[in-house]
């Protein structure tokens, strides 16, 4: 391989990359992103890392979600709080019902751009760029909004800065708490079949905890159960911020992408000798694989070889994304090409990308072609001896009507109702936890298997 750089993948072949009009004030942005403090530390890719290696090995699951893509517009304090109390919910339930410890990692804090089919759109005979994501252009059906601007790259570095800072407070200040368990309900939440199973679960540990306590275990006294480690995601779509925000660390020489603590390559920019690819395979963060239906067993390989070529444990994530009608027939080979290799990996699977439909005017996913989608996923690794090591997916913490189906139920009547998302579908707090419980049941039955 040639010499990597941070921007030697400016030699290779980049798509989903948006077409600027003035290289000159890009690169002053790029110059002055350069220059700011990093959003995210060595040391605390590297604690991901080895927290990722568990997973692994089996003996943690990773827990990865947030939303579809940020915007500037629905930016606010109580939308982090309420996606960030969802996925403590859904820890909680995972740790609680399978006895296992949960990475939770949040697609938040620079999930601003996407990729997207076509380049341009059409409406009413006007062809303009298409929306990229608020990191690029604005969602205005105008040439003007739609006219990509690197200025954009540091309104997301602001807003990122803002909501790790947050995030943090959260996760050390209190909020995470297992005392506040029960705390972390969400009004809109309280009328579902899985409000209920929650609330049980939430008396089961304020049981234990009271155990604890008489035992002169507290959260005074022990940190596992007053806060939680809380990492960030993102998919590194938009290559001149990441090089920007890259740094190398002072202690080991190492580059790492100071962007986010973890980062994925998608399906559309997976290619080895794109530049996405050139891009990733010289930072040291954990990195994620989208898999798609129609990714070869060898090409995974190739990409393994070319971005893990230690095998570190931890280093690779393998996201699973098929579809619920195909995961049974495209998913096997490649947890088999792995297998025979010898690689270390964590599999985690994507079930809301290959289950994206239409409803009348608005794009929306089955929650019931979702969890179809993840007990395949679980099954074929059963079938495999191999783990299920994750989970991927699009959710919020706000009450949207943006996916069907589930025990609370949504139709395709009432999505027009809440349907707030600027790019696809995410399911709801009720949605997730249904999923939560779902997961927690299969790990469960997958473990007693394993000691049998």
């Amino acid at each position: 391989m040639s010499q990597w750089t941070p921007d030697s993948w400016k030699n290779y072949p980049a798509l989903q990359m948006p077409e600027y009009p003035d290289l000159a004030k890009l690169q002053k942005v790029e110059r002055r992103l350069s220059e700011l403090p990093p959003l995210v530390f060595a040391g605390e890719v590297r604690a991901l890392t080895g927290q990722l290696g568990a997973v692994s090995r089996g003996e943690a699951f990773l827990l990865q979600g947030g939303d579809c893509a940020e915007s500037f517009a629905e930016f606010s304090a109580v939308n982090i709080r309420d996606t960030f109390k969802v996925l403590l919910q859904m820890a909680a339930v995972l740790t609680f019902g399978a006895s296992l410890p949960v990475v939770k990692v949040g697609r938040l804090a620079g999930q601003f751009a996407k990729p997207r089919s076509s380049a341009t759109e059409m409406r009413d005979g006007v062809e303009l760029p298409t929306y990229r994501g608020d990191i690029i252009n604005s969602n205005e059906f105008t040439l003007e909004a739609r006219t990509p601007d690197p200025e954009r790259m540091l309104a997301v570095y602001h807003q990122a800065t803002s909501t790790l800072n947050l995030l943090r407070a959260f996760a050390q200040g209190g909020l995470a708490s297992l005392e506040q368990v029960h705390a972390w309900n969400l009004d809109f939440v309280k009328a579902t079949p899985e409000a209920e199973h929650y609330q049980q679960m939430a008396e089961r540990i304020d049981e234990a905890l009271s155990f604890m306590r008489a035992c002169g275990v507290m959260a005074e006294n022990s940190p596992s159960i007053r806060e939680t480690s809380f990492y960030t995601s993102h998919e590194a779509l938009l290559l001149p911020y990441e090089e920007a925000l890259t740094r190398r660390d002072s202690l080991t020489g190492d580059w790492y992408d100071c962007s986010s603590h973890m980062l994925w390559i998608g399906d559309r920019t997976r290619q080895p000798e794109g530049a996405h690819v050139e891009f990733i395979r010289g930072v040291h963060n954990p990195i994620g694989i989208k898999a798609g239906p129609e990714l070869d067993p060898q090409d995974l390989i190739r990409l393994l070889d070319c971005l893990n070529p230690e095998n570190t444990a931890g280093r690779a994530t393998i996201i699973v994304r098929m579809g619920a009608d195909v995961v049974e027939e495209s998913m096997p080979r490649l947890v088999r090409a792995v297998e025979r290799e010898g690689r270390n990996v964590v599999w985690s699977c994507d079930p809301m990308h290959g289950n994206t439909i239409t409803a009348g005017d608005y794009k929306t996913r089955d929650v019931n072609s979702v969890l179809r989608e993840v007990r395949s996923f679980f099954a074929i690794h059963r079938a495999e001896g191999t783990y299920a090591g994750g989970v991927h997916f699009e959710m919020t913490g706000q009450n949207v009507t943006e996916c069907i189906g589930g025990t609370h139920k949504v139709t395709e009547e009432t999505l027009k109702e809440r349907y707030h998302t600027h790019c696809d579908p995410r399911m709801n707090a009720s949605q997730s936890l249904e999923m939560a419980f779902l997961i927690a049941d299969t790990l469960k039955q997958c473990r007693k298997f394993q000691m049998n």
